[in-house]
C-alpha cells in the first residue's frame, strides 16, 4: 500500500492532472498568473510544493534559462513532476524531498541556497497552520534577491460565511460544467480510498488550515516585502505575494 501525504489530493497520481482542473475553477489560468508575475529573466527560481510540475512547466516556458529548484515532501510527486519536465525538454529542473515547513525552521539543514530571483508555489502552504506560514514567508524574502519575488497560489478562507456559501456553489457549478459531479470526484480523493495509506497530516502540514488573504498580506509586510499585491482572484482561490 502506497502512502499519500497531506497535499496530494487523489489516490493515484495520474488522477491529479485532470481532476483538479475539475475541482477548482480556472485552475490553469491561475497557474499562468503565476508564472506571468516572475521576470522572465529570473535565472534561479524556488519552488515550494512541485506536485505532479504543472506549475514548473507553466515557469519553464516562460523562463527558459532559469534553474528551478523544488522542495516536495513527496517522493512520488517529485517523480512525476521530474517525468514530466523531462519529456517537455526542460533539463535544469531538482526535485529535493524535503518538507518546506522544516526548512523554513532549520534551514541550515537544506542544500538549498540563497539569492533565488523568485520563489514560487502552488496549493501547498494552506496545509501550514498560520504560525508557519509566516515563519515559511520570512524565510522566504530572507532567501530572495533583492528585488525578487514570491508569488503563491492558494485557496483561502472566505471572508463571511455568505461569501463561503457562495464560493462552495461556484466550485460545485463549475464541477458540473466539466462533466462530472463532486461526488465522482470525491470518489476518487486519497482521503475516500482503501488503496493507498492516506496520512492526514506530516512533518509541518496536515489538512486544511486557510487563512484570509488580508490575514497573509499582512505576513508578507511583516516577513519585510516591500510590495505586495494579489495579481490574479477567483472566489476562493488568489493568487498573491510580493516583492522584497
Amino acid at each position: 500500500m502506497s502512502q499519500v501525504f497531506p497535499g496530494e489530493v487523489f489516490a493515484q497520481t495520474t488522477d491529479f492532472d485532470a481532476g483538479i482542473r475539475q475541482l477548482l475553477p480556472n485552475y490553469d489560468q491561475m497557474l499562468a498568473a503565476v508564472a506571468r508575475c516572475v521576470p522572465a529573466n529570473s535565472r534561479r527560481i524556488l519552488e515550494l510544493g512541485c506536485g505532479t510540475g504543472e506549475l514548473s512547466h507553466k515557469i519553464l516556458d516562460r523562463c527558459p534559462a532559469a534553474e528551478v529548484i523544488a522542495l516536495d515532501y513527496s517522493p512520488r510527486m517529485i517523480e512525476f513532476a521530474r517525468t514530466k519536465i523531462n519529456q517537455a525538454g526542460y533539463q535544469r529542473w531538482s526535485g529535493i524531498e524535503a518538507d518546506f515547513g522544516e526548512w523554513a525552521n532549520n534551514p541550515e539543514k537544506f542544500d538549498v541556497g540563497t539569492e533565488f530571483d523568485a520563489c514560487v508555489s502552488s496549493l501547498a502552504i494552506h496545509h501550514l497552520s498560520d504560525e508557519m506560514k509566516a515563519k515559511l514567508f520570512q524565510r522566504i524574502g530572507k532567501s530572495l534577491k533583492s528585488g525578487g519575488c514570491f508569488w503563491n497560489a492558494d485557496p483561502i478562507l472566505p471572508e463571511s460565511p455568505v461569501l463561503a456559501e457562495i464560493y462552495k456553489a461556484v466550485g460545485e457549478e463549475w464541477t458540473k460544467n466539466q462533466g462530472t459531479t463532486i461526488q465522482e470526484v470525491r470518489s476518487r480523493l486519497a482521503s475516500n480510498s482503501d488503496s493507498v495509506d492516506y496520512a492526514t497530516s506530516y512533518g509541518y502540514s496536515s489538512q486544511d488550515q486557510l487563512a484570509t488573504l488580508d490575514a497573509q498580506l499582512q505576513m508578507l509586510m511583516e516577513a519585510g516585502f516591500n510590495t505586495v499585491a494579489v495579481p490574479w482572484k477567483c472566489y476562493g482561490l488568489a493568487v498573491f505575494g510580493g516583492i522584497v
